[in-house]
């Protein structure tokens, strides 16, 4: 194989090797080449509709939320690799993981105490599922193995997680019939800021105290449901949640992996409920997008009861669990969202998002234009056409992943009022012609 591969020899290589997520093999639309990324631009291997670069819209899925080759990010990296990229973490501990589980403790929701380090979301969510029932079956209450979830939400692409996704017309359907069977409540009624509906609190109230002697635990996505649909709801319903587990020994799990880090407003969503949970699972932006690595964070009383049980461990261990370079990297993440004023720059974008976005509540076609913090979406009344609306984008100068029936973004919180703008345009445009 030639030390320098040519895009045409590098598109022709992926479509013969290479399976992208959610899609066939080999694929159907021939993915773009990026050569490298710098700030909020993806730089391309030969140009797109005129364009050599393209404005991030995605945060490459929501997690390189200080941009690309970041100077800090950057020396963290370097710095970790001259003393080591990886060390097994059974045996063993190093201070990069011990600074990161301590910060996470420090930033997130009380009274979350203990980390558990894994290498994505999706393990995380496994991670979190599987406290929960260990803890039950260390009380010596076996039977509470179900968990109870609403429907819209979406939680990861392996098997405990892919359960607790929407059953009917989510990403897993297909999967239905050989799942593990949970406990599934009405969709949240939607907004952000609409009051509080009766009738829903009535029936997630009534769900879980009709099963709560088989329910482990509640699994949602707080404030914002992601893959699932991009929908936004009341903080309220988190405030019941967190009351009716309580009411009826029920643990209560977050699944922040989307929303932690500052994308709702917040620096998770929880904050917006005034609520903790007793698992809460941090992803995506945890490394800045550099490099895999997802946290589940639990309550002393969790952590204790497992401990304290037929089998006092948590018997889960990823050969890269605790991944040293990852976690310097975390924690040089992390440090630097607290550093700087992030909620004025996620105000700043949002309020650049209304603006920009306003444009598509008049085209045809579109159902619903949404924004909360720095995630913008335009709902459509049909399914996307992912190629003519990406085509659309690209003409734009942006980058953008539209899937179902929603063209959105939630750009780098680096991103500047220009780009922001820039971005709005690729939406509305790409609302038109997809």
């Amino acid at each position: 194989m030639p030390d320098v591969l040519s895009p045409a020899e590098l598109r022709s290589l992926d479509r013969a090797h290479v399976w992208h997520p959610y899609g066939p093999m080999p694929g159907r639309q021939e993915p773009l080449v990026v050569e490298s990324a710098s700030g909020v631009r993806l730089k391309l291997a030969e140009p797109a509709h005129g364009h050599s670069e393209l404005v991030d819209g995605m945060s490459s899925w929501w997690s390189a939320v200080h941009g690309y080759s970041h100077p800090v990010l950057n020396e963290a990296a370097r710095d970790q690799l001259g003393r080591m990229s990886h060390v097994m973490f059974g045996g063993l501990t190093h201070e990069p993981a011990v600074r990161l589980a301590t910060r996470l403790v420090e930033i997130t929701p009380e009274p979350l105490r203990h980390v558990f380090l894994s290498d994505s979301g999706s393990v995380s969510v496994e991670v979190a599922v599987k406290m929960c029932l260990q803890y039950w079956r260390s009380a010596g209450r076996p039977a509470k193995q179900r968990l109870l979830t609403w429907r819209g939400g979406y939680h990861g692409d392996t098997w405990q997680p892919m359960s607790v996704c929407d059953p009917e017309g989510g990403m897993h359907e297909l999967w239905s019939g050989v799942l593990p069977r949970q406990v599934f409540a009405d969709e949240p009624p939607a907004g952000f800021d609409a009051e509080p509906d009766a009738a829903y609190v009535r029936h997630l109230r009534e769900l879980i105290a009709e099963h709560a002697d088989r329910l482990a635990a509640v699994i949602v996505e707080p404030v914002v449901q992601g893959a699932g649909g991009m929908r936004f709801h009341s903080p309220a319903y988190l405030r019941v949640l967190r009351e009716a587990c309580d009411e009826h020994e029920v643990l209560l799990v977050f699944d922040e992996i989307a929303t932690g880090f500052g994308r709702t407003g917040k620096l998770f969503a929880a904050g917006h409920a005034g609520v903790s949970p007793d698992v809460m699972c941090v992803g995506k932006a945890l490394t800045g997008g550099y490099l895999t690595m997802a946290a589940t964070l639990c309550t002393s009383r969790v952590a204790e009861g497992i401990s304290s049980g037929e089998v006092p461990v948590l018997a889960h261990g990823p050969t890269f669990m605790g991944n040293p370079l990852a976690a310097a990297v975390a924690c040089a993440s992390v440090d630097l969202l607290l550093g700087q004023d992030w909620e004025r720059e996620v105000k700043r974008i949002g309020t650049g998002l209304r603006e920009g976005l306003a444009p598509a509540s008049g085209l045809p076609g579109v159902r619903d234009v949404r924004v909360l913090g720095a995630i913008g979406v335009a709902q459509l009344d049909h399914e996307v056409d992912m190629a003519a609306a990406t085509r659309a984008a690209v003409r734009e100068g942006v980058w953008l992943r539209p899937f179902r029936d929603l063209v959105y973004t939630m750009p780098p919180y680096v991103t500047g009022d220009e780009d922001v703008a820039r971005i709005c345009r690729a939406v509305c445009a790409a609302a038109r012609e997809g």
